[in-house]
């Protein structure tokens, strides 16, 4: 990092969230820096073009502009920072200052739990606040674009933005003018969203219990048929209830599908992206294959006034990562256009085919590539190697010996399991071992039979199997040369961590899909434990001697 000035007019503007600007604030800011100029200096990062763009300092830039001209030396301090950590900064750095408007504090807090892929206690702990006002900031992304300009220009309380959030859009939009021309106060609003918020027209859930309801509004007139669809719900802590458990009912649905699915709320707006290979916005074929198989590929269940339990499917929970491999790709693109338009030169090539688009929202994604390297799945892989390595070796005492000098040798008798080590020490000799006596444990093993002493040995190895990392684990087994064949046949546990999706990836690689010709379709039309079933039932399928790529070390 390190100071200098630049010609103000040399400096691109960056992406401040401030919209709004106090003019009596800005007002005073532009004529003290006419008469002191700037002494605080602003931050920018260089660009790959030999520019600089700004990331913090925006005011400042504006009142020197006004109060000297493009030509002012503005004092500043580079930093290299990539896109992200610019955006970051910058949203912190601004949300930190106490003259911003709640609106715009939200839709920095909701780009900032973007940027921690839709971890809101992280979110809350980078921007200083609690949780409970990161959520009330939140909140109110889910007001209309006239909603959230009128709390800029404190047309309205913020009293009455976080009630209008609870209303759709449409709502707000015609209740906004109202309340402003009229003066309606928080409390006149609140109790027209306790008549309007919980209509049983917009349910999501089932309302046949609704229809002889005392909380109904229209059962007093009519208990039956059409009143349903005009009434409101007074109870409103049973029907956001029932709501919550129908999206969640929609999540569970979703979840043999996908490897993430999300309840989304107000604020959740950064925290997913449509997931789409071309366009403006697209990652390429090649990586877009490789995002279906990814943690966070997935669906969205919306839990938003404006569209309460629409599915959106082919969503990327990872918008950072997103944004990275867009930006590789169109960076790899413009690499290759010198090439590309020497080439079409040369061929007589006229017309480039425009690449098809697939971001329309909702649309139905690609399957899964492969099965993919889930925590789940890879808890499951470790425990395999483990216990396959600890089997493979104890029947060899003098590879035991061995293996436990190596592993002495090599600083990992720290590792040794105390725990699992005790428990082979009760299993064989029938008792507990001395907890903090070297004297009693070593007439306890002088006690022991040889064999049983041998046995000991075995099991020191066997709990140091159990307690070293994964990379030294996995030099364990590749030295060894373990065979998992013998160790590893398909189970439902396995099947139990994969979505139906991965499924047929899996089937495919292990040949179960071919052995099943024509039903093999039919049976992934069914449930998942359905599927799981069949798959392993699969009449004369010899499931030994196969080992999925995903397994392996």
């Amino acid at each position: 990092m390190q100071q200098n000035t630049f010609r103000l007019g040399d400096i691109q503007p960056g992406r401040n969230p401030r919209k709004y600007f106090d003019p009596v604030k800005m007002a005073e800011m532009v004529e003290s820096v006419r008469q002191q100029g700037i002494i605080q200096p602003v931050l920018v990062r260089p660009l790959e073009n030999g520019s600089h763009e700004l990331v913090a300092g925006e005011r400042r830039v504006r009142a020197a502009r006004e109060a000297h001209g493009d030509d002012y030396e503005v004092p500043v301090v580079i930093r290299v920072m990539d896109e992200f950590e610019a955006r970051s900064l910058a949203l912190i750095e601004n949300i930190q200052r106490d003259d911003m408007a709640p609106s715009e504090e939200a839709v920095s807090a909701a780009e900032i739990v973007g940027l921690c892929q839709g971890d809101r206690d992280e979110a809350a702990r980078q921007l200083g606040w609690n949780r409970a006002m990161l959520d009330s900031r939140l909140a109110l992304m889910n007001c209309s674009a006239s909603v959230l300009e009128a709390l800029n220009t404190r047309s309205i309380k913020l009293g009455h933005a976080e009630l209008f959030a609870a209303f759709t859009k449409d709502q707000q939009d015609k209740l906004l003018p109202v309340v402003v021309k009229e003066g309606h106060s928080v409390a006149d609003l609140k109790k027209v969203l306790e008549r309007a918020a919980c209509a049983l027209s917009a349910a999501i859930f089932d309302k046949v219990d609704c229809a002889g309801c005392q909380h109904n509004s229209a059962a007093q007139a009519e208990m039956f048929g059409e009143s349903i669809g005009t009434g409101s719900c007074t109870n409103r802590t049973c029907y956001n209830e029932k709501t919550e458990k129908q999206l969640e009912a929609t999540a569970t649905g979703l979840r043999d599908e996908y490897q993430t699915v999300r309840i989304v709320r107000p604020g959740d707006n950064h925290t997913r992206i449509q997931l789409v290979a071309d366009g403006p916005k697209g990652v390429g074929s090649e990586q877009a294959k490789a995002c279906y198989a990814c943690q966070n590929f997935g669906a969205a269940v919306s839990g938003l006034p404006d569209s309460l339990g629409n599915v959106y499917k082919g969503q990327c929970f990872d918008t950072v990562c997103n944004m990275k491999k867009v930006a590789a790709r169109i960076k790899s693109e413009k690499a290759t256009e010198p090439a590309t338009a020497k080439a079409a030169t040369a061929t007589g090539a006229s017309k480039a085919v425009a690449p098809a688009r697939n971001d329309k929202p909702g649309a139905a994604a690609p399957e899964a590539t492969a099965v993919s390297e889930s925590e789940r799945v890879k808890a499951y892989r470790v425990a395999l190697w483990r216990k396959a390595l600890r089997r493979d070796i104890g029947a060899n005492q003098e590879l035991v010996r061995q293996y436990l000098i190596a592993i002495v040798a090599t600083g990992q008798a720290r590792c040794i399991s105390e725990t699992a080590f005790r428990a082979f020490w009760e299993r064989l000799l029938d008792d507990k071992p001395p907890v903090s006596s070297f004297g009693k444990a070593a007439d306890a093993a002088k006690a022991a039979t040889p064999l049983a002493q041998e046995n000991l040995i075995v099991a020191m190895l066997a709990s140091a199997i159990e307690g070293v990392d994964v990379p030294y684990l996995t030099e364990m087994c590749r030295h060894h040369k373990l065979d998992l064949t013998k160790y590893w046949k398909l189970d439902k546990a396995f099947l139990d961590l994969i979505t139906k999706s991965e499924m047929k990836v899996m089937a495919d690689e292990l040949g179960i899909r071919a052995a099943m010709g024509d039903d093999f379709k039919k049976v992934f039309a069914k449930s998942k434990p359905e599927v799981i079933e069949a798959l392993l039932s699969v009449k004369d399928f010899d499931y030994d001697g196969k080992v999925l790529k995903v397994l392996k070390f």
